[in-house]
């Protein structure tokens, strides 16, 4: 009886967190949250489509295979069930359980395949982002605003001011226009790295004298924030993405002042204080 509480009770509680802990901020973990991060991409909303019908199969599966089990515990145990069948080789129910993987299993594939083609990449994209990892910051180039480029660092504890988010903020951080195809090319200039920004439903490796390309194309204006998803060594996780979405012409206007004011990698280019982000 005791154990019957214990679950019941564990149930309830999950169920409570999953229906309190919805996230607040579309770009950043939350406290006690579940799931994902809302989509704030089509790359992104791909995936969550993906991982809702995935959902409904796995939990289909969970509840026959469940209700399965107890019918033959009850039906079957050795009290109701004195004598045992020898019957064996049951050939309808062999193929049964035989072909219902397989079409769940296409099912599946399906999809998947064309997931993993839309995300790949994009044939025409509108701008590129080169991102190079590097023991323990990024650097990020912009080869088609001049050769615009910098690296971003964490914020340390004592320095963050602000809405700044500790471990998440960024002294340098990236601006990106919004409804732009945008080409990410990413590599490494020591060990590996990987370059991951949930909202965006993106994820890719940073290896070194290689470089890996992906893609996407952000929905809304707004602070997104990703980290290092590579154990990369001793300040692994003090590598944060902090990216700033903001409208083509607030780009444009910013690009212009990125021209004129970064001379260099040490030129500062946070706080970028642009009206799309208050939104």
């Amino acid at each position: 009886m005791k154990k019957h509480v214990f679950f019941a009770v564990f149930a309830a509680f999950l169920g409570l967190v999953s229906v309190v802990a919805a996230p607040a901020f579309a770009g950043a973990p939350v406290d006690w949250a579940l799931g994902m991060q809302p989509a704030a991409s089509s790359s992104a909303d791909r995936i969550q489509d993906f991982h809702d019908m995935l959902m409904i199969i796995i939990t289909a599966i969970t509840i026959f295979v469940t209700l399965l089990l107890i019918f033959v515990v009850v039906r079957y145990n050795r009290h109701v069930n004195k004598v045992p069948s020898k019957v064996t080789h049951n050939v309808l129910l062999e193929v049964i359980w035989t072909v219902i993987p397989i079409v769940i299993l296409i099912i599946i594939a399906v999809p998947s395949f064309k997931v993993l083609y839309k995300n790949d990449r994009v044939t025409s994209p509108e701008m590129t982002l080169k991102i190079t990892g590097y023991q323990w910051y990024w650097g990020y180039e912009y080869p088609d605003n001049d050769g615009i480029s910098f690296d971003s660092r964490m914020v340390a504890d004592e320095d963050i001011e602000g809405d700044q988010k500790r471990l998440l903020s960024t002294d340098n951080v990236v601006v990106l226009p919004v409804e732009t195809d945008i080409a990410i090319l990413v590599t490494a200039n020591d060990v590996i790295h990987a370059w991951a920004i949930p909202a965006f439903g993106v994820k890719i490796d940073a290896v070194p004298m290689r470089t890996n390309e992906t893609w996407f194309r952000i929905d809304r204006p707004g602070v997104y924030y990703g980290q290092c998803s590579e154990i990369c060594g001793k300040d692994h996780s003090y590598m944060p993405i902090e990216i700033h979405a903001v409208t083509k012409e607030e780009f444009k206007a910013w690009t212009e002042r990125a021209k004129l004011e970064f001379s260099s990698n040490d030129a500062v280019i946070g706080d970028v204080k642009l009206s799309a982000l208050a939104n």
